[in-house]
């Protein structure tokens, strides 16, 4: 299993929201779970604010974020951590990945990798296999392409993403892999990981030179992180998380996954649903007491 999560006298949660739109009830509900598990617990509450998307995420987002927790009268610690101003952290993750032939240029457009899909099933008249959020696998187009061609490609500046290997991953890693999970009554079990259900996943691309399963994992080990609080909708990633931690040398959090907010048509809450926003919410007169109180922090 799993390196044990690290020794710490003191416990230390995190809230990590992207910037990318106003935050809704979903967040508010993260975010308040972390504050009273954070109570509970006697432990620290830092704020990460994950911009690594610099096209979507802007400044009047952080603002805003600033502005819906101090609403909520959530406190942390003084200052936050922006992922766009560690992106030399990222990359040295990523060079000791390469360094152990870990990660792999994938050259593949979406359309590419779709034509390819539909091909192996038509021939095979069987689906494709799916990860856990429903896209297909990737199915290794690039993954044996002759390393002079990858060179010349490279060096061409050719568009690429990075992929884990994740048959050498694993391979690497040796052993069955896990975590523990916690709750507020104290209670604990272990959670085995099956992170090759996700197949060669993207670790950074051209444009955005990391990924949120490699700076989720790099931060919270820089920043001590031994508690991870965060919906359930992100469960199934964890896999992934456990196995860079090994192959990285981090240590393992506890994680704990809440609950998620549907809408009326049973989704859960998103940005880009358009669900209604903090923001909205206090315009129209509702309080923070009486969105604790909606949630069940009352």
């Amino acid at each position: 299993m799993a390196s044990a999560p690290p020794d710490s006298s003191q416990p230390v949660f995190r809230f990590a929201p992207s910037p990318n739109g106003r935050l809704h009830l979903g967040h508010a509900l993260s975010a308040l779970t972390n504050e009273a598990l954070a109570d509970h617990f006697g432990g620290r509450l830092l704020l990460r604010i994950e911009d690594i998307d610099l096209t979507r995420c802007r400044p009047e987002f952080v603002a805003g974020i600033e502005t819906d927790l101090e609403w909520l009268g959530i406190r942390f610690e003084s200052g936050f951590r922006r992922q766009s101003q560690h992106f030399d952290a990222y990359a040295a993750a990523l060079a000791s990945l390469r360094e152990r032939g870990l990660i792999y240029p994938c050259f593949c457009s979406r359309q590419e990798i779709r034509n390819a899909v539909a091909a192996r099933e038509a021939e095979t008249n069987q689906p494709w296999p799916v990860d856990p959020d429903g896209a297909p696998l990737y199915p290794g187009l690039c993954k044996a392409l002759d390393p002079g061609e990858v060179a010349q490609r490279m060096a061409a500046g050719e568009e690429h993403v990075l992929r884990l290997d994740m048959a050498a991953a694993i391979a690497t890693a040796g052993r069955r892999l896990g975590y523990t999970a916690f709750d507020a009554a104290g209670d604990r079990r272990v959670v085995e990981v099956a992170p090759e259900r996700w197949g060669d996943v993207v670790l950074a691309r051209k444009d955005v030179p990391t990924s949120y399963h490699l700076a989720v994992t790099v931060d919270d080990a820089l920043q001590g992180v031994t508690h991870v609080v965060r919906g359930r909708d992100l469960e199934a990633a964890t896999d992934v998380h456990v196995l860079l931690q090994h192959l990285l040398g981090l240590p393992t959090p506890l994680y704990h996954f809440h609950r998620l907010l549907l809408d009326d048509d049973g989704q859960k809450l998103a940005k880009s649903r358009a669900s209604q926003s903090l923001a909205a919410l206090r315009a129209s007169g509702v309080t923070a007491a009486e969105i604790r109180r909606r949630l069940g922090f009352a």
